[in-house]
């Protein structure tokens, strides 16, 4: 007894069922209210065939919209499936629920008709098949109705679209789904894994109908770099070498000759997990360090070429000393303010006494560097440093002693003037305090301590005497 009960409850259930769906996809070729629903459905046609929604809300004021929607509604409360050759009373009652939900006014009565509208769609699937276009279509009306909208229904829904469309899906779910997938996964909604797999069976489907679909190939490039663009934001976290390889490679093949676009992917590969040794990361690698070392040779050149500053410093480390000095030469007589003047004429005057051994031009150079800035002891100790250097040059042993005098009062100068030289300025007193004039060779020629004398070796400086 217990299982005939069963058996006849399940038997019930099914014819249930089935009287369900036969009610969802009766025609009203199987009603004896035919007439009345051809009727319903010549009269409503009219006013919905070739508008959208928004037309429809546009198009027809309150009268005529009541009239299309109360014959729609006979039409199809009578025969849901129509004449059983085409699906309009549920692609057209769709339209007349998406316009009533846009006029609306307030939120209650919108989730209605949003749901109807839903309604309808998965009735259609029941009568007349095609659920994959169907669930496809559905989800992208989900996505942008309020009651759905971002939420793991509509990525649900998406997910089945996918799976039953599969190669066949519509090129317009990449641009929602790009935009539901990223909000739930930043809200923590849609775990990592989970969002690579819906990614992944979408791209692949975009890349089949980019291949082979000659019609819509390029609708479904464009959309699915929409949801590329949609997801950038958190690829980082998300992809892996692999991804970025097969996103940027072709990138980086169209740009070839393009430093900052090689830089870019080099980088980029690299922060997501590729290793230095992997083929193509390599490959970038030397193309990136053959391209920059072109560059910047065509740019030093040229910096060279226009900036005679520059220039100069290069030729100097170069060691092309008689060169960095007509450059600093032009260098100086660009120069916009003394104190750049200054700084250029003491380079000039430094190559001059210590590379070129050119006294005379160098200690004439330090000396308008001395003039032209205030406090700029430098000069001084180079000129110093001359007067040493001449006094070793054929003096007599007097005049020797008395060039250190010279120098020593350069010394003391620059430490007095240029707080910077005073290190520098007291090595060398240091290193000359012995070499003072001895007072035996000022009693031999009556000079006593404190009178001034001219010094000899072409340096011409007038020093106070002292002695060790």
């Amino acid at each position: 007894m217990t299982l005939l009960r069963n058996v006849l409850i399940v038997f019930a259930l099914l014819s249930i069922s089935a009287s369900a769906a036969w009610a969802q996809c009766q025609t009203w070729n199987d009603s004896n209210r035919k007439e009345e629903a051809e009727n319903a459905h010549v009269v409503y046609r009219p006013f919905v065939k070739d508008r959208t929604a928004e037309q429809l809300v546009a198009d027809l004021d309150d009268a005529n919209f009541k009239i299309a929607f109360d014959n729609w509604k006979t039409a199809y409360d009578i025969s849901p499936a129509a004449d059983g050759q085409r699906p309009s009373h549920f692609v057209d009652g769709r339209k007349l629920y998406r316009a009533m939900m846009n006029k609306a006014p307030d939120e209650a009565k919108k989730t209605e008709y949003a749901h109807k509208i839903i309604a309808l769609y998965d009735q259609q699937a029941q009568c007349y098949k095609n659920e994959g276009y169907l669930t496809g279509r559905k989800a992208f009306d989900m996505f942008y109705m309020k009651p759905y909208g971002y939420s793991l229904t509509t990525l649900e829904t998406f997910k089945k679209a996918i799976d039953l469309g599969g190669n066949s899906m519509e090129y317009i779910i990449y641009d929602p789904l790009g935009m539901l997938m990223a909000y739930l996964y930043k809200s923590g909604k849609l775990p990592k894994q989970e969002f690579i797999q819906i990614f992944e069976k979408a791209e692949g489907i975009a890349n089949h109908n980019i291949e082979n679909n000659k019609q819509y190939g390029q609708y479904h490039e464009a959309g699915f770099q929409r949801m590329q663009s949609h997801v950038s934001e958190i690829e980082g976290e998300i992809f892996d070498c692999a991804y970025f390889k097969k996103k940027l490679l072709p990138q980086y093949k169209d740009n070839s000759e393009d430093l900052e676009i090689i830089k870019y992917v080099y980088n980029k590969l690299k922060v997501q997990g590729c290793e230095e040794n992997d083929p193509d990361l390599a490959q970038i690698k030397a193309k990136y360090e053959m391209l920059a070392t072109e560059i910047n040779v065509g740019l030093e050149k040229e910096r060279r070429m226009n900036n005679p500053c520059y220039d100069a410093t290069q030729l100097q480390k170069e060691g092309q000393y008689e060169a960095a000095i007509a450059r600093y030469q032009q260098c100086a007589d660009a120069a916009e303010d003394d104190e750049a003047k200054a700084q250029v004429l003491y380079s000039i005057a430094h190559m001059q006494v210590w590379e070129l051994g050119q006294l005379s031009s160098g200690r004439s150079n330090a000396n308008k560097a001395a003039s032209l800035k205030k406090g700029f002891g430098k000069p001084y100790i180079l000129i110093g440093d001359i007067y040493s250097k001449m006094s070793r040059g054929g003096c007599d042993d007097w005049n020797q002693r008395l060039a250190v005098l010279a120098a020593l009062d350069k010394y003391q100068h620059a430490k007095s003037i240029d707080s910077e030289v005073a290190d520098d300025a007291n090595k060398r007193i240091s290193n000359l305090s012995g070499a003072l004039p001895t007072q035996e060779e000022g009693f031999m020629r009556k000079i006593q301590a404190g009178q001034s004398v001219k010094v000899g070796c072409g340096i011409g400086e007038t020093v106070r005497v002292r002695y060790q």
